[in-house]
């Protein structure tokens, strides 16, 4: 997809995003400064811009937050076009993809130029969810992660809902459920997509299964990851699922099941899909668009023409109450 070096766009990989034994391992984001309710970057209505695109996982988690906390109308978003372009993640008006919308703040077509203006000389991976601050003219913060806690927490009196998706009582086991799921379900899919050795991908794939057979099981006892409420957990397991079965489970090579085949995590992926809000930050056709995309995983650069999966089928959660 490319990277920047030295703020030069460049056709180029990480070279440490590739373990000795051809394992994947995710570099690091940059750019991590806080929004909070009082400090230098504080929470205010109209301040804050995130770029997205509609097929990023990590992306989906602060679309979802910013329509859970009712944010809309607070933090604006530019999305970007489907599929990996030349120049990386491109923001244009395409009549192919009207629900794709430029960017109106600074005019960027490309995502790298916000990176660039921010850090002149910056290396490294262009990645999103960016968000940016149109007072300091920077991005904040590019880690996805905490972007979602400052959407969670951070903006009282100006979000439209203030449920808390990350309660303290729970955050224990919300933060142990969100490591196992990250290191084998949410990176896991690209640690066997993007593995360059077999045994990289086997252990990868293993591990993957094993979390989601323990996921089913846990969710054919109660209703949500971390009991009888929503939380954080849920909103960060529930862009993989969406995902999985149009793109993962083929182009990945993560083909011992479809979430489909999961009876307790499929019907909670169409449960939570049905919550107010979710189903205009779910597009599958997206997916499929941007995933083979992928040069690597996809030389051939042909599109799938199907989209093989349906999340409004009725679902069977309200039959658990704990």
């Amino acid at each position: 997809m490319g990277v920047l070096i030295e703020g030069s766009w460049r056709d180029e990989e990480l070279p440490e995003e590739t373990g000795g034994a051809g394992d994947f391992r995710r570099a690091n984001s940059r750019f991590r400064d806080r929004v909070t309710a009082d400090g230098q970057f504080n929470a205010e209505a109209g301040r804050y811009h995130l770029y997205v695109a509609h097929g990023c996982p990590w992306a989906h988690r602060t679309l979802i937050f910013r329509a859970l906390k009712k944010l809309e109308g607070a933090i604006s978003v530019a999305y970007s076009v489907p599929g990996l372009r030349e120049q990386g993640w491109t923001f244009e008006s395409n009549p192919a993809f009207p629900d794709c919308t430029p960017d109106t703040v600074n005019g960027f077509h490309y995502l790298h130029e916000a990176y660039t203006a921010s850090d002149p000389r910056y290396t490294g991976k262009v990645t999103v969810p960016t968000l940016w601050d149109k007072k300091t003219k920077r991005v904040v913060n590019n880690e996805s992660s905490e972007i979602i806690r400052m959407l969670n927490s951070e903006f009282a009196g100006i979000a439209g809902d203030d449920t808390d998706f990350y309660p303290a009582p729970l955050r224990a086991e919300i933060d142990r459920v969100n490591d196992l799921v990250y290191a084998n379900v949410n990176n896991g899919v690209y640690r066997c997509g993007f593995a360059r050795s077999q045994a990289a991908y086997e252990a990868a794939y293993d591990a993957l299964f094993e979390t989601l057979d323990e996921l089913e099981a846990r969710l054919s006892r109660q209703r949500y990851l971390v009991g009888r409420q929503v939380t954080e957990a849920d909103w960060r397991l529930f862009p993989t699922l969406v995902r999985f079965d149009v793109a993962y489970f083929s182009l990945f090579k993560c083909n011992k099941k479809r979430i489909a085949d999961y009876p307790s995590l499929s019907s909670y992926m169409r449960e939570l899909y049905c919550l107010p809000g979710i189903a205009a930050t779910v597009t599958p056709r997206y997916y499929i668009i941007n995933y083979y995309s992928i040069k690597k995983l996809n030389p051939s650069g042909i599109v799938p023409k199907g989209t093989p999966v349906d999340y409004t089928q009725a679902h069977d959660r309200a039959r658990l109450t704990v």
